[in-house]
């Protein structure tokens, strides 16, 4: 304790230190740092720093070798609705009962979130993007000073910030992907395993280039106070859009597609089984049209052209008046399989849907650094109240990352990661995974030093019970009951805002 709070101590004075040497161009004085919160949406570790070395992203290069990699790092539920609850409240889904698409702001309304922390602390606030689910009426708008919508039509619709919108281009022909185009399936609204090149007379309409356009003209413009900027790309989630010149970037030919165990559902416990070897279809059919590749280089285009958006970003912070005194925090909702364990999605405990990108750069922070230890995404909000001086509020269910940022010496955790389905859960560490499912009780258990690839499941082996028992010590006692479902609410509109209301005339009865 005596060692984490000279850490501190020494945090806040390199920080303020930092913050009183001024730029030419600079006449203001701040004590605390700016921030730019940069969200991709289900990209997974196909990025060179995590050592995929087929993904071309020379601007996430750029920003690890500016800060700190947290090479081990988790998304805290399997896909985007709670990931993000839990990120903007610091509260895992045990804690708040939003295990799905629950509106954690209809049942807890006086919860702070971490946008709500930071204009508490003296900072303005501006969001654009995909930082909460991206449906309409999940944008949290309290505390925030302003939230970009590219027209009015958004607005109208409660900031459904997906893929959803006339004034969007599409790929020619529509749907492009041979998903769609040499099978007899329809598009639906979500757009699943569609891709296609945009061209680049509509680049400029794409929302994503919209949205990192406006945050860069905000960076631009002289603030007073110190400010807390968070933009949410929607890509490399489907649809797989992308500037016609990031598909041309990677040669179909040379596409390496993921390693598939051959028997790699036979040992996993049979519900589980039974859902994958059902999923497993889709696997079959982009085989069987010999689309794999083509699925991968979409995928992989998408993450280059999120990372383009990036260096954007990062290019307009070098030139603005903020440069040596901003952190940038670029972080991934969750990951994504391309077809291991027969799956293309999201929705799973294991690797390829919790283990995202992570980075952190900024004053008084390490430059090329690489952190191992097991680290959360649960972990933003009191890692962001050490670093910016937040007014602490609720108990927070993560820990801040700043004495691994500025010393390794930790040891390892065992990270608790929730499911969806309320009862299921996985504890991670650098060497192991555990995954439980309540149902029937089936279990897993990966040695990932020695099989990356969670291919063996050795839950059965006497030896490594120990081990298990240890790491479930990392689980709570109590798994909160499911907060209110989002089909019993509806949405009311209040001019450009809105709030939820229950269709049955009901209050929240939930507590932290």
């Amino acid at each position: 304790m005596r060692k984490y709070k000279l850490l501190m101590i020494s945090l806040v004075l390199t920080l303020q230190s930092q913050a009183t040497v001024k730029p030419k161009s600079e006449k203001t004085n701040k004590s605390k740092p700016n921030v730019i919160f940069f969200a991709v949406d289900d990209m997974n570790d196909f990025i060179n720093p995590l050592g995929y070395n087929q993904a071309k992203t020379p601007n996430m290069d750029r920003l690890a070798k500016k800060g700190v990699l947290f090479t081990n790092a988790h998304s805290p539920a399997p896909y985007c609705a709670p990931s993000r609850t839990a990120i903007w409240t610091g509260l895992q889904a045990t804690t708040t009962g939003c295990y799905r698409d629950e509106v954690y702001f209809y049942d807890y309304p006086d919860l702070v979130s971490m946008n709500q922390a930071f204009q508490k602390g003296g900072y303005k606030t501006f969001g654009a993007g995909k930082l909460f689910h991206h449906r309409a009426g999940f944008i949290d708008m309290k505390g925030w000073d302003k939230y970009y919508a590219r027209n009015n039509e958004i607005v109208d619709v409660g900031y459904e910030t997906g893929y959803h919108g006339d004034d969007l281009p599409l790929p020619k022909p529509y749907p492009y992907s041979p998903y769609y185009r040499k099978t007899n399936k329809k598009i639906t609204g979500g757009k699943f395993l569609e891709w296609g090149p945009i061209e680049g007379k509509d680049v400029d309409k794409m929302m994503g280039v919209k949205r990192t356009k406006w945050i860069c003209k905000m960076l631009q413009k002289k603030h007073k106070d110190p400010f807390f900027m968070a933009l949410g790309l929607y890509t490399p989630h489907f649809p797989n859009y992308a500037p016609k010149k990031f598909f041309d970037m990677y040669d179909l030919d040379k596409i390496v597609v993921p390693d598939l165990g051959k028997n790699d559902l036979e040992d996993l416990p049979q519900g589980v089984k039974r859902r994958m070897t059902n999923r497993s279809k889709i696997q079959k059919t982009l085989e069987d049209i010999g689309a794999v590749k083509e699925a991968v280089r979409a995928y992989l285009a998408a993450v280059s052209y999120a990372d383009e958006l990036l260096g954007e970003v990062l290019d307009a912070l070098e030139q603005s008046r903020y440069k040596n005194n901003t952190i940038v925090m670029l972080w991934s909702d969750q990951g994504y399989h391309l077809g291991e364990k027969g799956n293309w999605g999201k929705h799973t405990l294991w690797s390829e849907t919790s283990r995202v990108p992570f980075i952190v750069s900024g004053p008084s922070i390490p430059k090329n650094k690489k952190v191992k230890n097991t680290v959360g995404l649960i972990d933003i909000y009191p890692t962001f109240v050490d670093l910016c001086n937040l007014p602490k509020q609720h108990k927070l269910d993560g820990e801040s990352l700043v004495p691994l940022m500025l010393s390794s010496t930790k040891k390892d955790r065992d990270l608790f990661i929730p499911s969806h389905e309320r009862g299921n859960y996985s504890v991670v560490n650098q060497n192991y995974r555990y995954i439980y499912y309540k149902k029937d009780g089936g279990e897993e258990f990966y040695n990932i030093k020695e099989d990356p690839n969670e291919w063996y499941n050795l839950a059965s082996k006497e030896e490594y019970r120990p081990i298990i028992n240890k790491m479930k010590q990392a689980v709570p006692k109590h798994f909160r009951k499911s907060a209110t479902p989002k089909r019993s609410l509806k949405l009311i509109f209040e001019g450009t805002s809105y709030h939820w209301e229950s269709k049955k005339g009901g209050k929240p009865q939930m507590n932290l």
